[in-house]
């Protein structure tokens, strides 16, 4: 129903924002990071929305780019992931950070989101995991590649290292799936520390 909404903001909280847009104040659910985006009170914006439809309810959804909204309606579209979960996940992670997780299967990364538990989280990376590469940046793109293709031997036991000292399996198999398939364990690991710290 509505693409996109342009005007001044009139209101913000925590999880919302209001723009006024013709004399008509909108209130938009949103993320924190479209809201540490758009400014604040008095500031002009534009936001691209999303209308859901339930019962006793039309809520609105607001994003400051197009990217977060096609992976909020992704998101939506995962069977027991509402607009409130898809929210959360998508404050704790941004949208390239998390097609990494899902390539690399990390949802331990997606359960750090409030409200999103273990099972929830695995069905996200499995029902997304042909869908939310595409139309990536190409750097992104190459990182989810690299993430994908980490599967057994050194590869695996070096990115399993890595999460032991602490690294997320998505930054860890991104790191190791750039680097020659003729690695040792060892040294896939120093390698992926050096990358990493520059990361960082």
């Amino acid at each position: 129903m509505f693409y996109s909404l342009s005007g001044e903001i009139v209101h913000s909280d925590a999880n919302s924002f209001a723009l006024s847009c013709g004399g008509v104040a909108f209130r938009c659910l949103s993320t924190r990071a479209t809201l540490s985006k758009i400014g604040g009170r008095g500031d002009f914006a534009t936001v691209y929305t999303h209308l859901n439809v339930r019962e006793d309810a039309l809520d609105l959804f607001g994003f400051a780019d197009e990217n977060e909204l096609d992976c909020f309606k992704l998101l939506i579209g995962v069977s027991g992931v509402g607009p409130k979960a898809a929210l959360a996940i998508l404050s704790e992670l941004s949208p390239d950070k998390l097609a990494l997780c899902i390539a690399s299967g990390d949802a331990k990364s997606i359960t750090r989101a409030q409200g999103v538990g273990a099972k929830l989280a695995q069905r996200v990376v499995l029902e997304l995991k042909d869908k939310l590469a595409a139309n990536l940046p190409s750097g992104v793109a190459a990182d989810v590649e690299a993430a994908a293709a980490v599967a057994g031997g050194e590869a695996e036991e070096a990115v399993a290292a890595l999460v032991m000292l602490g690294y997320s399996r998505s930054d860890a198999a991104a790191a190791v799936g750039r680097m020659d398939a003729n690695f040792s364990a060892q040294d896939y690991i120093k390698q992926a520390l050096k990358v990493l710290a520059r990361n960082l």
